[in-house]
């Protein structure tokens, strides 16, 4: 006879069980005293005992004898621990006495499993409002950490491709400028342009009453280049390549490619996330210039159109209006812009953990990060250049 276990699974077993006949398991009372357990406690030999002892009253300070039991497996056992169980329920405490070692250790562990299910886990109450919050901000607390941590990491990348520039990878650079750059000038170039025309359409009717239809070329030229310009690009690059690239990472951590990298001695920042932010860095400068020029001549449109301002009186003014200082202002907050929406896509695609969701719910947090401290830096930006005077 051989006695196995595991942690899920309890069971006696005995080659001859299979050959021999099965006596059944039994119930009885020699005594007034003593109750003596007899037969098979297993699942060939407990047959209808189980609703026999549902009938069994509690008995009181009286003994229960195991000697009898020649065979038990979890069946059993479990059936006599909701006996004992039940017993207990009602106030009397009886173990099984004179049970073989092996029958006892079987019996305690079904015992375990018995006790988890009959006495579920206790109700946490739900948190207050308070408590959420406080959750929420350590939370958030964390992952700002975290953010900072990753642009360390980020930075000492750079320092060492700066000091070795074979380590960088100039494939997914070009292939990066392409897909960021490139291939985002069409809606790049709609957008600014319906811009310009929304902003010169709004300031006609103001511009009109006190007959100052010139300045049109001021409001147009000092809004776009500045402010509109930049943002309208950083926000659709935010929404185009820095969720590309949350949902890339995401996908690769997700079916753990991004450790395989780590196993062939391949830097996942080296390889993922330097090649994005150096496209970025370069194509958003052009994408903002591409921006100005668009938005600046849909403002032309529409103040030809609505205020009788020709092409030629527009440009006069402009180039009057307009200096390179407020050209370059605008240009100057592109590559922060790069980098912010660069650095938080790949950061929210490194922390995707489990499925498919989680890339969703990630690619959606990087996208609505990146516009949040795109917004936050402009407002730097701006407070910054108030100061300074510019």
């Amino acid at each position: 006879m051989r006695w196995r276990t595991n942690s899920k699974n309890f069971f006696l077993y005995s080659p001859a069980m299979n050959t021999l006949p099965i006596t059944p398991a039994a119930i009885a009372q020699p005594t007034p005293q003593q109750l003596a357990l007899s037969g098979s406690w297993t699942a060939r030999g407990i047959g209808d005992i189980a609703a026999q002892l549902e009938t069994l009253p509690a008995p009181a300070e009286m003994l229960v004898d195991g000697a009898g039991i020649k065979a038990l497996d979890t069946a059993g056992a479990w059936v006599l621990q909701k006996l004992l169980q039940r017993w207990a329920g009602e106030g009397v405490e009886l173990p099984v006495q004179n049970l073989r070692p092996e029958f006892a250790k079987l019996l305690a562990a079904v015992g375990q499993h018995v006790d988890d299910q009959t006495n579920p886990p206790v109700a946490i109450a739900p948190a207050s409002k308070m408590e959420d919050l406080g959750r929420s901000a350590a939370g958030a607390c964390q992952e700002a950490l975290a953010l900072l941590s990753f642009v360390g990491q980020c930075a000492l990348a750079v320092a060492l491709c700066l000091a070795h520039p074979a380590r960088l990878r100039w494939r997914p650079i070009l292939y990066n400028i392409r897909s960021a750059g490139f291939d985002a000038l069409p809606i790049v170039g709609v957008l600014s342009f319906l811009l310009g025309v929304v902003v010169a359409y709004q300031g006609a009717d103001q511009l009109r009453q006190y007959g100052a239809n010139i300045f049109v070329a001021d409001l147009v030229g000092l809004s776009m280049l500045r402010e509109f310009a930049p943002l309208i690009t950083a926000i659709i690059i935010a929404g185009r390549s820095g969720s590309a690239y949350a949902a890339q990472i995401g996908t690769m951590s997700v079916t753990e490619e991004i450790d395989a990298l780590r196993t062939l001695g391949i830097a996942p920042l080296e390889l993922l996330v330097l090649p994005k932010i150096l496209a970025l860095l370069i194509v958003m400068p052009l994408l903002t210039v591409f921006a100005d020029v668009l938005g600046v001549f849909g403002g032309m449109i529409m103040a030809h159109s609505q205020l009788g301002v020709g092409f030629n009186e527009f440009l006069d003014r402009f180039v009057k209006a307009v200096s390179v200082t407020a050209y370059l202002t605008g240009i100057g907050k592109a590559p922060v812009f790069a980098v912010i929406i660069a650095v938080v896509g790949c950061f929210q695609g490194f922390r995707t953990k489990g499925g498919a969701d989680s890339v969703g719910r990630q690619t959606t947090k990087s996208v609505v990060q990146s516009i949040f401290l795109v917004i936050v830096a402009d407002g730097l930006f701006s407070v910054a250049f108030s100061a300074l005077d510019l």
